[in-house]
């Protein structure tokens, strides 16, 4: 690593941090260049773990140590910064310590992920990066083996999504499916049955549904506020619904992905 002061927030090498406000970044879905962020010196650490490679890193001088030995032996630049000249390149105080700029990795083909999984989810325009980042923590803590999202998805590598999923986008497999509901296709050709979560008058009880399901489930979410759109319908399998009590009819997308997972989790 090779330490670098800097002093001019218009200084072209911190092109990748400039402004990274949310409203900004919302709108930049795959980040021209193949880049991410990734902010906190935990997820720094994770994206290392799993290989990603660094293009800079973006710090507090006080927090040099806890980068030093993740970043020893890697060729990469450390711009330093005090925290005021940080805010107004950023557009936001930074609290966890450290930004870098990561090559974004080769996503895996569809055929790939699909070869050794049992229980895999599909997220269907799923715009909010809250809700994708809470989805994959679901995924990674209850056990399913990859993620799919649809070309319309929300970015799973937008810092918001890192964030909330405490890194694990950076742990679990997962790619965008190149056409949708065309991918369907290829979930019935690998052996998955569709199973789509939505309330509707043909869905049966998850719970009943979890007592019989096959060795290879793909559990479909819709979006937040429209749900699954009739082209993801008619191509699932089941129609599976959370069965609610009070007068409420559903859970929010990265609720009902947790309950879901958990009742279909492999034993």
């Amino acid at each position: 690593m090779q330490l670098v002061p800097v002093d001019d927030p218009a200084d072209p090498r911190l092109t990748d941090y400039l402004r990274l406000t949310d409203v900004v970044l919302r709108r930049l879905s795959e980040p021209e260049g193949g880049l991410y962020i990734a902010e906190s010196t935990k997820v720094i650490q994770r994206a290392l773990e799993a290989g990603h490679r660094p293009r800079s890193v973006l710090l507090q001088e006080k927090w040099i140590p806890d980068l030093e030995p993740l970043l020893a032996d890697v060729e990469v630049d450390v711009y330093v910064a005090p925290p005021a000249l940080l805010e107004q390149i950023t557009g936001f105080v930074l609290h966890r310590g450290a930004l870098a700029s990561m090559h974004r990795p080769e996503l895996p083909t569809v055929a790939e992920l699909l070869r050794e999984a049992r229980r895999v989810v599909v997220l269907e325009d799923i715009v909010d990066h809250t809700n994708v980042g809470a989805i994959f923590r679901a995924v990674a803590g209850l056990g399913a083996d990859a993620v799919l999202v649809t070309p319309r998805c929300a970015d799973p590598l937008y810092r918001r999504s890192v964030r909330v999923s405490m890194a694990a986008v950076l742990q679990v497999p997962w790619t965008r499916l190149p056409d949708w509901p065309q991918g369907a296709e290829e979930l019935h050709e690998a052996g998955f049955e569709i199973a789509a979560l939505a309330l509707d008058e043909s869905a049966v009880p998850l719970d009943d549904y979890a007592a019989g399901a096959p060795e290879r489930v793909a559990l479909l979410l819709g979006t937040e506020g429209d749900g699954l759109s009739r082209a993801a319908l008619r191509n699932a399998d089941r129609v599976v619904t959370i069965p609610m009590q009070r007068g409420i009819d559903s859970l929010n997308v990265a609720a009902a992905s947790a309950v879901a997972l958990w009742a279909l989790r492999t034993r």
